[in-house]
């Protein structure tokens, strides 16, 4: 029976490294283009912003240092800060002499059916469209943006006609649980959504990453508007599903190696309540693909351990070579990741108890929402 599953999760490897789209190879990658466009298309930014003192000063300056020649302004809504997030924002923009380019939006109180960001990003989005931008670009108030970074979105899009082009920045991976934990989030989340299908016009599988993405704004408009998504907890996800499903939109996800995510995640507890805080959801709170995907997770990841624990007890030397052969062929597949990061390449051989961690959180996040504490940020918890 044991070595049935070992022969099935093999199977599921080589279907995973040679037909899913190469998901683990890291190659979708926001490159450095050097294009001059014609016409400079106008860009508006709007940041959410709720109590994001400690580190809103570098996400400004990053903003307006940007080195976009074209018509670039920001929109900071602040969501309800009681640590003076806006003055702080103001002051980085006064120092660099840049004012004008800043404008505050004083959020409104959260109406039902809304979560909080996606309510700060319309307010933010209304006031934008006084000016009729060509582009917005959603962005979170964690992201230090590489000073090319706009320009790359801008000529990426213009240059290959995409209506909306995000990138996965990269994330903090200086701790040690960060080191161990961020880049499965990413190899987790390319392996869900490979981004090659993402990009692909044919595919109907969509994604995106909500830190930094540049949208259309007639392709904006066309769904309705952010309200559209107005409950969507996966807010990134659900924007780039409904700007592919018009039919006649393109979208385009890849990671950055340059714009990064300022957020800590220094501990154990910390990753766990990231990921816990949203994992369900993903699962559209079906008890069902709970317990399909821990079994698959367990399939997936676990069998191969185990399969080499019990061959080794057990004398059985075809079950050990099958399951270190399982288990060399994830390294290989998460190697990439490993190295995206530059983390030690022994991390690689990690991912079962990686996985294995990531699997209790998805049920802790499952137990969180039945107990009615699930989608809970800065705050606030969402049904």
């Amino acid at each position: 029976m044991f070595f049935t599953l070992m022969l099935l999760s093999l199977a599921i490897w080589i279907y995973l490294l040679a037909f899913r789209g190469q998901f683990w190879r890291t190659n979708e990658q926001l490159e450095v283009v050097d294009i001059e466009l014609k016409d400079l298309p106008g860009v508006c930014a709007v940041i959410p912003a709720r109590n994001e003192a400690d580190i809103i000063a570098i996400t400004v300056r990053s903003l307006l240092n940007q080195d976009y020649p074209g018509s670039f302004n920001i929109f900071l809504v602040d969501d309800g800060s009681t640590d003076g997030t806006a003055n702080i924002a103001l002051g980085a923009a006064h120092a660099l002499g840049k004012s004008s380019q800043l404008q505050i939006v004083n959020a409104a109180p959260l109406p039902p059916g809304w979560t909080g960001k996606l309510w700060a990003m319309k307010q933010g989005l209304d006031k934008a469209s006084a000016s009729a931008p060509d582009y917005f670009l959603l962005t979170d108030a964690d992201i230090e943006h590489d000073i090319a970074n706009l320009s790359r979105l801008v000529a990426k899009a213009a240059t290959e006609d995409l209506d909306m082009v995000s990138v996965m920045v990269r994330l903090r991976c200086q701790s040690f649980w960060e080191k161990l934990l961020i880049p499965a989030f990413v190899f987790f989340f390319e392996k869900l959504y490979p981004f090659r299908w993402v990009n692909n016009p044919q595919k109907k599988i969509a994604a995106a990453a909500g830190g930094c993405i540049l949208i259309r704004r007639e392709a904006l408009a066309e769904i309705g508007g952010i309200q559209a998504i107005r409950q969507a907890l996966i807010d990134d996800c659900a924007l780039a599903d409904a700007v592919k499903s018009t039919g006649n939109r393109r979208i385009w996800l890849g990671l950055s190696s340059l714009t990064r995510s300022l957020r800590p995640y220094t501990s154990l507890s910390k990753i766990w309540d990231m990921v816990a805080r949203s994992a369900y959801t993903q699962l559209n709170y079906s008890p069902w693909l709970l317990l399909g995907t821990v079994l698959g997770m367990i399939l997936v990841y676990l069998v191969a351990p185990v399969a080499v624990i019990l061959g080794g007890l057990m004398g059985n030397w075809l079950l050990m070579a099958g399951g270190l052969l399982i288990w060399l062929l994830m390294t290989l597949a998460y190697l990439p990741t490993i190295c995206f990061y530059n983390c030690s390449p022994w991390f690689a051989c990690c991912l079962p108890g990686i996985a294995f961690l990531y699997t209790f959180m998805t049920v802790d996040s499952a137990w969180r929402h039945w107990q009615g504490k699930g989608g809970s940020w800065k705050g606030r918890v969402y049904q």
